[in-house]
């Protein structure tokens, strides 16, 4: 399917007929490419996936933003991902039925961007990530998307983002009244296909049914 979005995409239909959609961020120097797989492993016949290319250039893959001064790129990434889910809504991909997954850097956007995005969206779904500013996240938190629709994991091993300020910050913005539902793996900075993407499945398949 041709979809006029502002980055681009790599499109995986629905093995049945359907309109919800899972939008998927990768992370820092990945691509769409290197979650061609997801759609697979996570066996749900009804979803459609659509795997984004981040905005900007990293070696041979993109980036949401720079790790080394992150708050431009975030901002910007937030207000590129704001038009894409205008532009989906505008092509009958509603926000009701439309998750949004990230991996690291896209992790960090899940929570960036859909904390803040004036809609509510099916479900949101953050893996091996962080929280750019946890309090400052909390003050411009939207409502109307806190009512318990958020998974994030994290790797008790993982060997690039270290697991005690991910866990920190979970804490922070659950004790703020963000309900997230906050999970821990034994794995390293990966999807853990064995036990982690089996709850993911479950946890999608449960709202889906809702």
């Amino acid at each position: 399917m041709l979809l006029q979005l502002p980055l681009t995409y790599i499109w995986q239909p629905a093995n049945v007929s359907s309109r919800t959609l899972v939008v998927v961020l990768h992370g820092r120097g990945d691509s769409a490419e290197g979650f061609r797989w997801f759609q697979d492993e996570l066996a749900i016949d009804s979803l459609n996936l659509l795997l984004l290319d981040a905005p900007n250039q990293y070696y041979t893959g993109y980036s949401w933003y720079d790790s080394s001064n992150r708050l431009p790129g975030i901002l910007e990434s937030r207000r590129i991902l704001d038009e894409v889910f205008t532009r989906l809504e505008q092509q009958g991909y509603t926000p009701d039925r439309t998750f949004l997954l990230g991996f690291s850097q896209g992790c960090l956007m899940t929570l960036e961007f859909g904390a803040r995005y004036r809609r509510a969206l099916a479900g949101y779904v953050g893996i091996s990530g962080y929280s750019h500013n946890p309090d400052k996240l909390l003050h411009e938190l939207n409502p109307e998307v806190n009512q318990g629709n958020w998974l994030v994991t994290h790797g008790t091993q993982d060997e690039m983002l270290a697991i005690e300020r991910t866990r920190k910050q979970m804490q922070t913005l659950n004790a703020g009244g963000f309900r997230i539902d906050y999970r821990e793996y034994e794995k390293s900075h990966t999807v853990d296909l064995k036990r982690e993407l089996p709850d993911i499945r479950e946890w999608i398949t449960a709202r889906l049914r809702a």
